[in-house]
C-alpha cells in the first residue's frame, strides 16, 4: 500500500511501498538509481540486490512533469529486528543531478517520519558512510561504533532516539 510522504518541493511526488506493492517500473528505477550512485559513481563493486529489499519499505521521490516522472531520491526503511534491533534506514541516495538542492534532507526527514508513522518506535540505526556523519548528526544520529570498512568505504553505525 502506498503511503504518501511529505515534501517541501511540490515537483517531487513521494511514495512509500512494500516491495510487493512496487510496480516493475518502480523496482527498475530504484535499482537503476542505486547502481548509478553506489556502483558507478562510488566505484564500489558489490551485490546490491542483497535479499533485503523484500523486507523493506521503499521510499521513492519522483521528479514529475507533464506526463513524465524520474526517480531522484530513494531510501529503504526497515522495521526492528531485520537489519538491527532498532528500525533502520539504508540505501539513502539522491540522483547526482539534484545534489545540493536540499532534497537529501527532505528524503531523510521523510524516511524518519515513515519509521515513526509505522509505529516502529523512535530508535533508528543506520550504517553511515563516514563522510556523511555530520549530515546524519543533523537529524539527531550519534555514532555508536568505531569506523569500519564496508565495500572499501569507511562507515560508522549511528543511532537516533
Amino acid at each position: 500500500m502506498t503511503t504518501q510522504a511529505k515534501s517541501t518541493d511540490s515537483s517531487i511526488a513521494w511514495q512509500c511501498d512494500s516491495f510487493a506493492d512496487l510496480s516493475p517500473g518502480d523496482v527498475y528505477a530504484a535499482l537503476q538509481l542505486r547502481q548509478i550512485v553506489f556502483i558507478l559513481e562510488q566505484k564500489c563493486i558489490y551485490l546490491d540486490a542483497d535479499n533485503s529489499d523484500q523486507k523493506a519499505s521503499h521510499l521513492l521521490g519522483w521528479k514529475t512533469g507533464a506526463g513524465w516522472r524520474r526517480l531522484v531520491a530513494y531510501a529503504r526503511v526497515f522495521p526492528p529486528r531485520i537489519k538491527y534491533a532498532e528500525a533502520s534506514i539504508g540505501r539513502v541516495i539522491t540522483h547526482p543531478e539534484v545534489r545540493g538542492t536540499g532534497l537529501g534532507k527532505v528524503l531523510m526527514q521523510n524516511a524518519i517520519e515513515q519509521v515513526e508513522a509505522a509505529g516502529w518506535g523512535k530508535e533508528i540505526r543506520i550504517a553511515a558512510q563516514m563522510y556523511l556523519e555530520r549530515f546524519y548528526e543533523g537529524f539527531g544520529f550519534k555514532r555508536v561504533t568505531e569506523p569500519y570498512l564496508e565495500d572499501d568505504i569507511w562507515h560508522v553505525d549511528m543511532r537516533r532516539g
